[in-house]
Order: C-alpha cells, then sequence, then structure tokens
C-alpha cells in the first residue's frame, strides 16, 4: 500500500495567510467566501503534500464526477476575476518563511 491522497492541512494550516488572502480577493470581487474544510482534491492534495501550498478555490464547477456535473460559465468568470485579484494581492505581500 502507497499514500496517494494527503490531507491538505497540515500543509496550509501553518500558511494560513493565504487563506485569507483568497477570502479577500473574494470580498474584493463582491463574492461571498465560504471557507469550508475539506480534505482536498487531488491535485490540490499533491501539491500540498510536494510543498506547495494549494488550497481549492472555487472555479463554478457543481456536482463533481457525477452524471449531473456542469460548469457556470458566470461563476466561471467570477473565479477568474477573483484569482486575478489574488495574484494583485499576492505581489504586495511582504515574503514569509514556511510556518510563519
Amino acid at each position: 500500500m502507497t499514500d496517494q491522497y494527503y490531507n491538505m492541512r497540515e500543509v496550509i494550516e501553518p500558511l494560513w495567510h493565504i487563506v485569507e488572502l483568497a477570502k479577500q480577493a473574494m470580498l474584493d470581487c463582491g463574492v461571498d467566501p465560504l471557507v469550508v474544510p475539506i480534505r482536498g482534491g487531488t491535485d490540490g492534495s499533491r501539491l500540498s503534500a510536494m510543498g506547495l501550498p494549494t488550497p481549492n478555490l472555487s472555479v463554478g464547477m457543481h456536482n463533481f464526477h457525477s452524471k449531473l456535473e456542469f460548469a457556470c460559465l458566470e461563476q466561471m468568470q467570477s473565479a477568474v476575476r477573483v484569482l486575478l485579484e489574488l495574484a494583485r494581492l499576492w505581489s504586495r505581500e511582504k515574503p514569509r518563511r514556511r510556518g510563519r
């Protein structure tokens, strides 16, 4: 047996400011942030385990991995605005060392 799906919490929690930045980007774009602890998506889980903290952000998709899966264009556009705002906020951050 080998590990292949890691819990992101132990990587993200010491760097909680990245979640706060994402929340601020959402607020700046008129999106109400909803922080819900989840185990993590496959990509975010793997990237986090490899040392790149990757919290999940909304991309406008619903009913993942089901026959009823769909994506909402308006929510996808909103997600792009949030990501651009997050990049702007991130560029103004002072460098932080891991674990602080």
